[in-house]
């Protein structure tokens, strides 16, 4: 019976004592967050466009008379020589063209050839008396007019047989076939083009610079990459500058050659980096998900660090926003070094206690508690 009182007293001082003590309150954990540090630099005004490779000399090739195709003799990505056979033409019809121009021109030959015997008869007998002056002269003018015209069927001769050779039709210049636009059997205009012809050797990046754009383009430096090879940068100059927009896009052609010898793949997709000084105004390069707002105006969560600890507190500044890049922010107003908030600005507070980045969860609640 003692022992059961004896007992009995001690779970009642037990419960009494842990009535007595405080409670301790839970502890929360610190928002981590990820910051980057205010450095100021040179503001660069960046911008990227999207062109193609294409050759600086490239010529479509077009017969210069009309016709049935009856050869040819390229394809796509074939390489060809100056003066090297690209397609033939039926050439019937302009055969016997030429063929009758040849006997008009050499009927017309043989009517000068008379003319001019009549002349010079006629002006022998014209000095005994035999002839009158008027029929000299009419036969002088017969000998002149016989000869403009044997003349003038022999240019058309000349003309027809021009004609005949241009049923085929050659390379004007050595390089790459990129186009291949008809097949045998298919009839072609004259003039129309056929193939084309670059020249691999001279590459340049082509691009549709904006109307606002075009006061700085000529004083920025350039680099390049290809769609294929990202990574791979190299410096291009600009060559050509359209001095009139584009009608439909109204946009300004620009044509950039490479600084050294690059081999360029003609017809790949190209980007081109655009970097220009700005006025002599420092500011510093945030990324966009740091930017937030302050009564309708442009601000950054920007951490005080406690002392040593990895923590700190957050509070909303004011900043003046410069300009917008593809995912970046240009600002101005933090001091140098300090330390901003980039990801999860939407769940900040003032004063909200949060953990740099480093700091271990342990650490972070040991010393909120050694704070409190």
């Amino acid at each position: 019976m003692k022992n059961s009182l004896t007992a009995a007293g001690a779970l009642a001082l037990a419960a009494m004592l842990s009535a007595c003590s405080p409670e301790q309150p839970p502890v929360q954990a610190l928002r981590s967050v990820h910051t980057v540090e205010i450095r100021y630099d040179n503001a660069r005004e960046s911008h990227r466009y999207v062109g193609t490779v294409q050759s600086r000399h490239a010529v479509d090739q077009a017969f210069r008379v009309g016709g049935k195709v009856v050869q040819r003799q390229v394809d796509v990505g074939q390489v060809v020589l100056e003066g090297e056979v690209l397609a033939v033409l039926d050439d019937s019809d302009y055969r016997l063209a030429e063929e009758a121009s040849r006997q008009q021109w050499t009927a017309a030959v043989e009517q000068a050839r008379q003319a001019e015997s009549d002349r010079q008869r006629l002006s022998a007998l014209k000095a005994d008396g035999s002839v009158s002056a008027a029929d000299d002269e009419r036969a002088q003018t017969s000998a002149q007019t016989a000869r403009a015209t044997a003349e003038a069927e022999g240019r058309k001769l000349a003309l027809a047989r021009n004609r005949l050779k241009y049923c085929v039709l050659r390379a004007s210049r050595s390089g790459v076939v990129t186009a291949v636009r008809f097949e045998v059997g298919q009839v072609v205009a004259e003039g129309q083009a056929v193939v084309s012809i670059a020249n691999p050797d001279q590459p340049e990046i082509v691009v549709d610079v904006p109307e606002d754009h075009l006061s700085t383009f000529k004083a920025a430096r350039f680099k390049a990459s290809l769609a294929s090879t990202p990574k791979q940068s190299f410096a291009v100059e600009l060559r050509e500058l359209s001095p009139q927009a584009a009608a439909q896009t109204r946009t300004y052609r620009a044509r950039l050659k490479p600084a050294s010898v690059q081999s360029l793949p003609l017809g790949a997709t190209a980007t081109l980096v655009v970097e220009r000084e700005m006025a002599a105004t420092s500011v510093a390069v945030v990324p966009a998900a740091a930017l937030t707002q302050s009564s309708g105006q442009p601000a950054l969560w920007i951490v005080t660090p406690v002392g040593d600890a990895p923590m700190g507190t957050v509070e909303l500044l004011q900043v003046a926003v410069l300009g917008y890049r593809n995912d970046e922010v240009l600002v101005s107003g933090p001091q140098a070094g300090t330390r901003v908030v980039t990801a999860g600005v939407q769940k900040m507070a003032p004063g909200m206690k949060v953990a740099l980045p480093g700091a271990a969860i342990a650490e972070t609640n040991t010393l909120q508690q050694a704070a409190r």
